[in-house]
C-alpha cells in the first residue's frame, strides 16, 4: 500500500511539473538590462489651472498620479506648496505605480503647486508640476456688502457661509438672471436667516432681480421685523395690486412710528426681470427701479433695529402677515445686502458688473434704451449732455424716450466702435417738424468737409420730413436722400441706415426706401464722437441742429445689416 501511495504521488508531480513546463503560464527570468532613462511622471489630477471652488473655508483634495520606469523606481516625493505631504519608498510594481487616492485635507484659499518628483535606482530624478487655485466661496465685489444669496440650488449666504431656514417648501424658479436658478416662493413657504452682522447701522440696502408673480394679488418680499404688534422698528419690503400691475412699496421702523414708501409699479404682463433696490438712509428710504429712482420717503428718524432678529425671504412671516402679506411666488435671484444706502452709481455699477449686456443681435455693439437715462448698455456710461436735453414721457418699449430740446443733444465717445467697412444704426422715430431740418444722428471729424464717418439728418416742412444721409468715404462724399416722413401721422417709425462696403441703404419698418452706390468704403478716420439728436459740432451748418423729435432703442453694429436681421430686431420691438 505505501509503494502504490509512493508511486501515485511521484506521477502527479511529473505530470505537474510537465505541465509547468508546456503550458501559456511559464515564467521565464529575463535580465534587468541597462538602467537609460529617467522615470516618466504623469500627474492626473489636480489638472494646470484646476479651479476648487467649496463652501469650505478648507477643504480636501485627492492627488492622482502615475510614474513609470524602465528599470525601477526608488523613491516618489510629493509636495504642495514646496512642502513635503507625503513620501513612497515601497512599491507593489517597482516599474509603475500608480496613486489616485492620495488626500491633502489642508487646503486653504489661494494658489497652490502641486510638485512630484521621481527617482529611480541610479540617481535620475525626474520633476513635474502644475498649478492649480482653490477659489473662496465668494469674495464681497461691491463695498459695504454683507450678504449675497445666489439662489443657484441653494439657500446659502456664500459671505457668512450659512444656509437659511426653510419654512414649508420654498422651490426654485428654474431660470435666473445670473447664474443657474433663482428663488421662488410657494405657498405658506419662506426662508429665514439671523440678522448677525447684518444690520445695526443707520443704513442699510438690499438689491435683487425680482420677476413678479401676480398671485397672490399681494405678499411680504423681504421682512426684517421684531414683532407684529406695531411697524416701528426694521423694515418691510412688499407688494400690492392685481393681475394687471403690481406696486413695490416699503415700510421703515424709526422708533416712534414709521415711514411709507409707495414705490412704483411693475407691469405684470411684460414678465420681465427688473433689478429692486431698497436703500435706507438715516434721513431717507429710496427705492430704485434697475438703477432708476422711482420714489423716495423721508425719515423723522434713523430705523430703529431693536430686536429685529431675523430677515424673512419670500413672505411676511411672523411680522408681517397681516393685511394678507402673506408668501411670494415671484422669483428673487442674486440677494445682495449692504450695510450702506446704495446710490443710482452703485446700483448701475453692480448690475454692469453682475449682469453686463453683451448684445442680443449679432454684430451689435452698442444700445441705448433711454429708459429715463442716456446709458450705453455695453458700458454703464452715460451720455454726455449738452444744453438740456429730455425725454419724451412716452415710447415704443421701455419706460421713457429721448427727445432734445433747442441747443441740445448728447454725445458718447466713440471709442472702438468705428474701424471696419461696414456699419449699421437702428431706432425708433417718432418724428417733430419744428424746428423744419435737424441732425439725428450724426459721426463726424469736424465741420471743414464731409469726406469722413456719417451724418443722419432731416429736413423738410411741416407736413412732411425727409430722412437723409450722408456718408464720407475718404475724398469725397455720398449723399442718400433716403424717403419722406408724413408729419401728420404722428407714428413711430422704425429707421435703419446700413452702411456696407459699397452703398448705403435707408430702411423705414423694415422696408428699404433708397440706395446709393458708394464710390469708396466709409472713412472714420478723426471720428472719435457719436452725436444724438443734433448736427453737433461737426453738422450744425445748414441749421441742421438740435431735433426735438423723439428716439427711441437705439442701436449701432459693425456690421451691414440685412433686411431680414431689420424686420427681426423691429419686430422684436413690438
Amino acid at each position: 500500500m505505501k509503494n502504490l501511495k509512493y508511486t501515485i504521488t511521484c506521477l502527479v508531480s511529473a505530470l505537474f511539473f510537465y505541465s509547468c513546463d508546456q503550458g501559456i503560464d511559464n515564467i521565464t527570468q529575463v535580465a534587468a538590462g541597462a538602467d537609460e532613462t529617467a522615470p516618466e511622471v504623469k500627474i492626473n489630477y489636480p489638472t494646470e489651472g484646476t479651479k476648487i471652488k467649496v463652501l469650505d473655508i478648507v477643504t480636501s483634495i485627492v492627488i492622482d498620479f502615475e510614474v513609470t520606469d524602465d528599470i525601477e523606481v526608488a523613491s516618489i516625493n510629493v509636495a504642495i506648496d514646496n512642502n513635503t505631504i507625503q513620501s513612497f519608498t515601497s512599491f507593489k510594481d517597482y516599474r509603475r505605480v500608480l496613486i489616485d487616492d492620495l488626500v491633502f485635507d489642508n487646503l486653504v484659499d489661494g494658489t497652490h503647486k502641486l510638485t512630484i518628483t521621481a527617482t529611480d535606482l541610479e540617481g535620475k530624478t525626474t520633476e513635474a508640476s502644475v498649478n492649480f487655485e482653490k477659489e473662496p466661496a465668494y469674495t464681497p465685489l461691491f463695498a459695504g456688502e454683507t450678504l449675497y444669496m445666489p439662489f443657484d440650488g441653494d439657500y446659502i449666504d456664500l459671505i457668512g457661509l450659512q444656509a437659511a431656514t426653510k419654512v414649508g417648501n420654498p422651490n426654485f424658479a428654474g431660470e435666473s438672471v445670473v447664474g443657474t436658478n433663482a428663488y421662488a416662493g410657494a405657498t405658506d413657504a419662506y426662508l429665514e436667516y439671523p440678522t448677525d452682522g447684518l444690520i445695526g447701522g443707520t443704513e442699510f440696502s438690499a438689491s435683487f432681480w425680482y420677476k413678479v408673480n401676480a398671485t397672490p394679488d399681494r405678499a411680504g418680499i423681504l421682512i426684517i421685523g421684531d414683532d407684529a404688534e406695531d411697524r416701528f422698528q426694521g423694515i418691510r419690503l412688499f407688494r400690492e395690486g392685481n393681475g394687471a400691475e403690481q406696486r413695490i412699496k416699503a415700510n421703515v421702523g424709526t422708533g416712534a412710528g414709521e415711514s411709507w414708501n409707495d414705490g412704483g409699479v411693475i407691469n405684470v404682463a411684460e414678465q420681465e426681470w427688473i433689478y429692486i433696490t431698497l436703500a435706507v438712509s438715516a434721513t431717507k428710504s429710496t427705492i430704485f427701479f434697475n438703477g432708476v429712482a422711482v420714489n423716495t420717503a423721508d425719515l423723522a428718524a434713523p430705523v430703529d433695529w431693536t430686536n429685529c432678529n431675523t430677515v424673512t425671504i419670500g413672505a411676511g412671516g411672523d411680522t408681517f402677515s397681516y393685511w394678507d402679506h402673506k408668501s411670494d411666488k415671484s422669483a428673487i435671484d442674486e440677494l445682495r445686502f449692504f450695510n450702506k444706502a446704495l446710490t443710482d452709481s452703485d446700483i448701475e455699477n453692480m448690475i454692469n458688473v453682475t449682469n453686463p449686456y453683451t448684445g442680443v443681435y449679432d454684430g451689435e455693439m452698442f444700445y441705448a434704451a433711454f429708459d429715463n437715462d442716456t446709458k450705453n448698455k455695453f458700458t454703464a456710461q452715460e451720455a454726455t449732455v449738452v444744453g438740456s436735453p429730455g425725454f419724451a414721457d412716452e415710447s415704443v418699449i421701455g419706460s421713457n424716450a429721448f427727445a432734445s430740446t433747442t441747443d441740445s443733444y448728447i454725445t458718447y465717445p466713440a471709442n472702438n466702435l468705428l474701424s471696419g467697412t461696414e456699419f449699421s444704426a437702428t431706432f425708433w422715430y417718432k418724428v417733430n417738424a419744428t424746428p423744419d431740418r435737424a441732425g439725428i444722428l450724426v459721426i463726424g471729424d469736424d465741420a471743414d468737409d464731409r469726406f469722413q464717418g456719417l451724418r443722419l439728418f432731416r429736413e423738410g416742412s411741416d407736413t412732411e420730413q425727409r430722412i437723409k444721409a450722408n456718408i464720407g468715404i475718404g475724398t469725397n462724399e455720398s449723399w442718400n436722400d433716403g424717403d419722406i416722413i408724413n408729419v401728420a401721422d404722428q407714428e413711430w417709425v422704425f429707421v435703419t441706415l446700413v452702411v456696407s462696403a459699397t452703398k448705403s441703404t435707408i430702411y423705414f419698418d423694415g422696408v428699404a426706401v433708397n440706395s446709393v452706390d458708394l464710390a469708396a468704403p466709409i472713412d472714420w478716420t478723426g471720428c472719435d464722437l457719436i452725436t444724438v439728436g443734433s448736427g453737433g459740432e461737426t453738422f450744425s451748418y445748414w441749421d441742421h441742429k438740435s431735433d426735438n423729435s423723439a428716439i427711441d432703442e437705439l442701436r449701432l453694429y459693425n456690421k451691414a445689416l440685412s433686411q431680414q436681421e431689420i424686420q427681426s430686431i423691429r419686430d422684436a420691438d413690438l
